[in-house]
């Protein structure tokens, strides 16, 4: 499967009569961007607010980041089962408006929602800080429960990043990149000479607002599936959790996801990339013993001497990553584990809530508990007191004069476990 991505270079967005990208310049027709983000009997209100990077501007609370992209040729269409029909994606060519991002925000829905700043000490953490946003605030009506709120807000912003999208479609790209992976025995016959690699990408679904979705389906509800990796940057998957915003992947990150675009750029190099296992992360023991048994499987199946297996969320989720890891290195493959930490304030509780010894090759995304203060904001979008209830935070950590302390928990990707991050190592 071959899919052309195609990168228009966004550097600005300004509010203007309609909406086009010229120049480098998204401008946005904002009450049409509304009215079409709003088309839902459930939302009450939308607004439309503009955020840059260096901006005196806080987001709080998060609930999804999305990159506007729009089908040009091919089979499907953006955001497959929920905004078009579940035919395949993966293949054809995509527009995609880089540099530019939807935010959705509004009265908070789970818990576990963010916080971008966009400059101060807290932009260092979030790369949606280097963004261009265009911050949707939806509201939905009086009385909607929690499940619903979600729901209502996530249709929202894809049909905002459709809409922006669309703007790019007969627009020349700044640059055109082709990704392909080959049906598996042609794939893997490639290049016999390199080893040959998979990638077993965990899914949060934890239920309670902790979903994740392909091609509109909870993954929680699935097995085990191979996949090609073009579905996954066609935005096959897509965020409908409410994990702690640190660590949660939202739908921006699940198409520009950099384990895949790492495994490509080293594929027909150093390794030979087969393609992606997505798996769920699912409460009881009997479904992670499924799961894990049936990634096992997969992987083993396809005759790989190495996976790379990322997991998003912490504590639970930490039991099905070493499941994962202890079944597939029985088998002879070898693997690497991609997590963050959770190991206290001053850093020294146990990091994960489980561990094996064949663990022994694991990329830390970062210790989510490290406190942070972030001063005031200019501009706030959204509500600042949900600072006191959001997961990383506490009682006072809104302080009267705008500025929040807490842990870098509450931020968008402070230590993503994808690794679309800042955070990095150094020996000392």
């Amino acid at each position: 499967m071959r899919l052309e991505v195609g990168e228009i270079l966004v550097k600005d967005v300004q509010f203007g009569e309609a909406t086009a990208v010229k120049g480098g310049v998204l401008y946005i027709d904002k009450e049409e961007l509304a009215a079409e983000a709003a088309k839902d009997d459930r939302i009450k209100s939308v607004e439309v607010f503009l955020a840059r990077p260096g901006e005196s501007v806080r987001i709080l609370p998060v609930k999804d980041v999305i990159e506007p992209r729009v089908k040009v040729e091919g089979p499907g269409g953006i955001f497959p089962g929920f905004m078009t029909d579940v035919e395949q994606v993966g293949s054809g060519r995509t527009h995609v408006l880089k540099g530019a991002a939807v935010v959705t925000t509004g009265k908070i829905v789970g818990f576990q929602e963010g916080i971008i700043d966009m400059s101060g000490p807290g932009a260092q953490y979030t790369p949606f800080s280097q963004t261009q946003n265009v911050v949707v605030k939806v509201e939905p009506v009086d009385g909607i429960l929690q499940h619903e709120h979600e729901l209502v807000v996530r249709l929202a912003g894809f049909r905002a990043a459709v809409y922006l999208g669309e703007a790019g479609k007969e627009v020349t790209p700044d640059k055109v990149t082709p990704y392909e992976t080959k049906p598996i025995l042609e794939q893997a016959a490639q290049y016999p000479g390199l080893p040959k690699v998979a990638y077993v990408y965990m899914l949060q679904t934890q239920g309670l607002l902790h979903n994740t979705y392909y091609y509109g389906v909870d993954v929680r509800q699935i097995v085990p599936t191979f996949m090609y990796p073009t579905e996954i940057m066609d935005g096959a998957i897509v965020s409908g959790n409410c994990v702690s915003a640190c660590d949660k992947n939202p739908t921006y990150i699940h198409a520009n996801n950099p384990v895949i675009a790492d495994l490509y750029e080293q594929h027909g190099k150093t390794i030979n990339f087969l393609g992606c296992i997505i798996t769920n992360e699912n409460v009881t023991l009997q479904d992670k013993e499924r799961s894990s048994n049936m990634t096992a499987k997969l992987v083993g199946f396809l005759g790989v001497d190495a996976v790379i297996i990322s997991e998003e969320g912490f504590g639970n989720p930490d039991a099905d990553l070493v499941m994962n890891c202890n079944k597939i290195e029985k088998q002879g493959i070898k693997t690497v584990l991609i997590t963050d930490e959770y190991a206290g304030q001053d850093g020294g509780s146990q990091s994960l809530a489980d561990s094996t010894p064949l663990g022994n090759a694991v990329v830390t995304a970062g210790n989510a508990n490290q406190v942070v203060e972030l001063p005031p904001m200019q501009t706030v979008l959204g509500y600042p007191e949900v600072a006191h209830v959001i997961a990383g935070g506490w009682e006072g950590s809104l302080r009267p004069d705008g500025s929040i302390e807490a842990e870098i928990q509450v931020i968008i990707g402070a230590t993503n476990e994808l690794g679309y991050g800042y955070l990095t190592a150094k020996t000392i």
